[in-house]
């Protein structure tokens, strides 16, 4: 593919979608973000980005097909990146029609307008059109204490929410293997970093440390994940959608495992340090009932991304963290006004709704 091209990414008023967003902008692509503006979208995320020359924004679902096949036929792509996602395990176990329907039926649709779109461009651009599907790595299921995910890893998801990405992972490969759609797949580890939902378990911390109340922690705080941050998967994003074998999948972590509990206490250390108050932040950490299906250990070997597109996480867990953590506290801003559209910081998560 060309250096510089047209995007369209779905969910790209996300967490992760608006770092592709702006990473793509800097980098000199043009980009569509095609966003249905859910509870965890946030247009502040794309301050800057509203006005600058190649972006577009779209309010759309991609469960409409209409609305779909309209942005693609008025912005004419080169590729897709497919973001659009519901995406918080705890919201899954309570409700989990919503990520049936947005997840598994909403690519379904995505890939039926892409096919059609493709099909009708000249034949030069339908060598170069891609479609890059972003999913996650808790597909593959849990690990023990030792080993890693690895692209071969068979598929054995356990909550609603990795059940219905893992839908859509094989729904993406069948377009690919039967209508012959360029596809690619990257699954991801942990991502952190701002303009996180304040529901995640990172700004749920800091902002229960800074505000002085109890930091909950399922059950012992013995399940291990593999944290990246979210510039870095956004660079090896834009790395996939460009140089990426056509029909096959990435693993994309951040080499950075750690057990919960100690990711929180390393936040609370460096809450003591920003915001020290009589005693030390620690002290708030509650441990809570578990989540049900809590899978113990997520860890991702990424070594075909780094062997085939030289691609290699450049941000530590101690660097994120401190950078995550300023972030959060120089943006109050954000947050509330997250809040203030609905978001309490209530638990969620435990079955009690259908």
């Amino acid at each position: 593919m060309g250096d510089a091209m047209k995007i369209l990414v779905t969910g790209g008023a996300g967490f992760i979608g608006s770092a592709v967003v702006r990473t793509a902008l800097a980098r000199g692509h043009e980009v569509v973000n095609f966003d249905s503006l859910t509870y965890a979208a946030n247009l502040d995320n794309l301050a800057g980005c509203e006005g600058a020359q190649g972006y577009a924004f779209v309010r759309g679902d991609i469960c409409d097909p209409d609305a779909v096949a309209a942005a693609l036929e008025a912005h004419q792509p080169d590729a897709i990146m497919h973001l659009a996602a519901e995406s918080h395990v705890d919201r899954s176990i309570d409700g989990p029609g919503a990520f049936v329907e947005t997840n598994i039926v909403g690519t379904y649709r995505l890939l039926q307008a892409a096919r059609g779109y493709r099909d009708r461009l000249p034949a030069e651009r339908a060598s170069r059109f891609r479609f890059h599907h972003v999913s996650t790595d808790e597909v593959y299921g849990t690990l023990g204490t030792e080993g890693l995910f690895t692209e071969e890893t068979p598929y054995k998801p356990n909550s609603p929410y990795s059940a219905s990405k893992a839908s859509s992972d094989f729904l993406v490969r069948a377009w690919g293997e039967t209508y012959g759609l360029p596809v690619v797949t990257s699954n991801c580890s942990n991502n952190y970093g701002p303009c996180q939902h304040p529901e995640k378990l990172i700004p749920v911390v800091i902002l229960n440390a800074l505000e002085g109340r109890a930091i909950p922690v399922y059950g012992a705080g013995e399940n291990i994940r593999d944290w990246l941050f979210v510039d870095d998967h956004a660079d090896a994003l834009l790395l996939v959608l460009a140089q990426g074998r056509l029909g096959e999948t990435y693993n994309i972590g951040g080499c950075n495992e750690r057990r919960n509990i100690d990711l929180v206490r390393t936040i609370c250390g460096l809450m003591d340090e920003r915001r020290p108050k009589n005693r030390p932040h620690e002290e708030l950490i509650e441990f809570v009932t578990d989540r049900p299906g809590h899978d113990l250990r997520y860890a991702i070997d990424a070594s075909k991304i780094e062997r085939e597109l030289g691609w290699l996480p450049s941000v530590t867990v101690e660097e994120g963290m401190r950078r995550t953590v300023d972030w959060y506290l120089e943006n109050e801003d954000w947050w509330r006004a997250v809040r203030a559209r609905g978001h309490a910081g209530d638990r969620i998560g435990l079955g009690g709704k259908r």
